[in-house]
């Protein structure tokens, strides 16, 4: 999930509760949702925060939020909007795969550095959610005055164009560059180019925004130099393109929303498509719009499914107090049940369903102020065996010095396998190799299996590039941690029990699931017989017999990696980590670690 840096004072500053200590905040916020994950050298609060709330993903998002909690503000809010003076001219020359254009003009902003600070942040972790890291959709911000717009003949007085052009056409000084370049140069040259160059390299144009004085922007990958936003900037441009229209209006309406938090006007921009443009290439809504959306949209939910489902027995006029602290608006009808038709603000991109509206009412009433309820059902549960073996093995390792984690089940292949110097393979009669080594290195021309590199199970449609598969081992998990935690101290010894899955197509399922126990250790003299004698401590405590057998793994040095072998059977890896892993992971002290399927500890 995402990691948001919030400035407290800030955040005292939007909510208008200068008295709330750094403590109270840290409870408020976590009442919230947004756990405290630790403070930057700054004193910032590092928050980290559901991917469903994107709203909260500033300051003045997580301010809003608090406001409605604390009962300062209710119900709906919708900026007011300015009529529109700008106009956005899509042309058919734009490129088929990123058809789609919004935008909105932003007047009488204060940008001081935080407020700047705020907004960049914004910007990057809207790329990295919602935009799927500029594919699905891209922001660009520009500094209104430093814009020429071409006169119109009706409607907005001033337009900018949105059109394609040849890699090797017209030229622009991109930010952070001194150079004039062709767009073809930038994904050559330009740093930030070579970053995003993959998601226009196959475009026959690129994309391009025009004003009268020519190319300023060149999404999805930068914008130009002369229109770069400062602290001096007062009036914005801002323009997004993407895949899909209703997920660029809606990454608008969260940045309008913040920097309407900052005091600043809001106007509206026309977005005209071409006449004889193609129909897959114009929304839905039609071919002129105005934009940004702030309708508001409508849910309804049943009284009895908020009481069923909450175990909490309210009046109708409790309910509807519980929306407004929640930033919505709510009136109910009588009749066989009572139904609440609910408002969803314009930056709310995670109402999708009743459930979402339950929800939000019990945050706002207080998860913790919940009672614990026996269901109504004639049995009583109990904990599988498995669960106990792992809560077993969970109390083993915290006595042997580890920190427990948990993590993720979704991971990226760049971190599952590319990052640890692996490729995927298919199970104990594929083939797996290192990163950049060559295969056949076996007697018999084929390397030895290498564990933890079984075939993905992928994620069909990925909300993010983050989370596209199942992990198919715990390691790169913890290494990831660790990575994280290079501003913490050492040592750092930290361990998990926790699902994995490879595809194989011999399970009805054609998932394999498994558990597995991992556990690292990075300190200045961490050696491979660190992690073994711990290793070995944890199996004689579940009575089992344990070996290590030399061998060869990616992931770990050669010569100093061994099969984790008990009651005779292999069934995972121990040694020292790689220095290319280490290097990858920004590590600078040595990591030795272990992993084994967690089955294994059965007597």
């Amino acid at each position: 999930m995402p990691v948001v840096d919030v400035d407290p004072d800030e955040l005292r500053t939007l909510t208008g509760h200068d008295e709330k200590s750094d403590d109270e905040l840290k409870r408020d916020l976590f009442d919230l949702g947004l756990e405290f994950e630790g403070e930057t050298e700054g004193g910032e609060f590092q928050l980290e925060f559901a991917p469903d709330r994107l709203d909260r993903l500033s300051v003045e998002g997580v301010a809003r939020s608090l406001r409605y909690q604390y009962g300062d503000d209710r119900g709906v809010h919708v900026p007011d909007t300015n009529d529109a003076d700008w106009t956005i001219e899509v042309e058919t020359s734009t490129p088929d795969q990123r058809p789609y254009v919004t935008g909105a003009v932003v007047r009488g902003v204060d940008l001081d550095d935080d407020a700047l600070d705020s907004l960049i942040q914004l910007q990057e972790k809207l790329h990295a959610t919602m935009g799927r890291k500029r594919a699905k959709g891209a922001i660009g911000i520009h500094d209104l005055a430093m814009l020429k717009g071409a006169p119109q003949r009706e409607g907005a007085s001033q337009s900018i164009t949105y059109r394609g052009v040849d890699p090797d056409g017209d030229t622009f000084v991109p930010l952070d560059f001194d150079a004039e370049v062709t767009p073809g140069e930038v994904i050559e040259e330009h740093p930030t180019g070579r970053e995003y160059a993959d998601l226009v390299a196959d475009y026959d144009r690129m994309p391009a925004i025009y004003d009268e004085l020519g190319l300023f922007s060149f999404p999805p990958v930068i914008n130009g130099r002369r229109t770069e936003v400062s602290t001096d900037s007062r009036e914005l441009f801002v323009e997004m393109t993407g895949t899909d229209q209703w997920t660029i209006d809606h990454m608008l309406n969260i940045v309008c929303y913040a920097l309407s938090a900052r005091g600043a006007t809001i106007e509206d921009v026309e977005v005209r498509y071409a006449e004889d443009a193609p129909d897959h290439a114009v929304p839905a809504e039609g071919r002129e719009l105005l934009r940004p959306d702030f309708s508001v949209d409508t849910k309804s939910v049943t009284h009895d499914r908020i009481e069923t489902v909450l175990g909490v027995e309210f009046e109708p006029e409790e309910v509807v107090d519980l929306f407004e602290r929640s930033g919505l608006d709510a009136t109910y009808t009588l009749g066989e049940s009572v139904t609440y038709e609910v408002e969803i603000p314009p930056y709310r991109v995670d109402v999708l369903h009743p459930l979402d509206l339950v929800d939000d009412v019990g945050r706002a009433y207080g998860f913790n102020d919940l009672e614990p309820q026996y269901p109504d059902v004639a049995t009583v549960g109990g904990r599988h065996d498995r669960a106990r073996l792992e809560d077993a093995v969970r109390t083993q390792l915290v006595g042997l010095g580890f920190e427990d984690m948990l993590n993720f089940h979704m991971i990226s292949g760049v971190e599952n396998y590319d990052r640890m110097r692996i490729e995927p393979g298919t199970g104990d009669d594929g083939e797996a190799t290192a990163v950049g080594e060559s295969e056949g290195d076996g007697d018999d021309g084929t390397c030895d299996p290498v564990f933890g590199a079984g075939k993905p199970v992928t994620i069909t449609e990925p909300y993010s590039e983050d989370y596209t598969q199942l992990r198919t081992w715990a390691l790169p998990s913890l290494v990831m941690v660790l990575e994280n935690n290079t501003h913490r101290s050492y040592p750092q010894d930290l361990a998990e029990v926790g699902f994995v899955a490879e595809y194989d197509e011999r399970e009805n399922t054609y998932v394999a699931e498994s558990h597995h126990v991992a556990g690292v250790l990075a300190r200045h003299d961490a050696t491979y017989e660190d992690a073994k004698s711990r290793l070995a401590a944890l199996t004689r405590d579940f009575g089992v017999d344990l070996e290590t057998t030399p061998t060869e793994h990616p992931t770990f040095i050669p010569g100093r990696a061994a099969s984790v072998v008990i009651d005779g059977e292999s069934v995972g890896v121990i040694g020292e980590l790689h220095p290319e892993v280490l290097v990858e992971h920004d590590l600078e002290l040595p990591v030795a670690a272990f992993e084994f399927d967690l089955d294994a500890l059965r007597s």
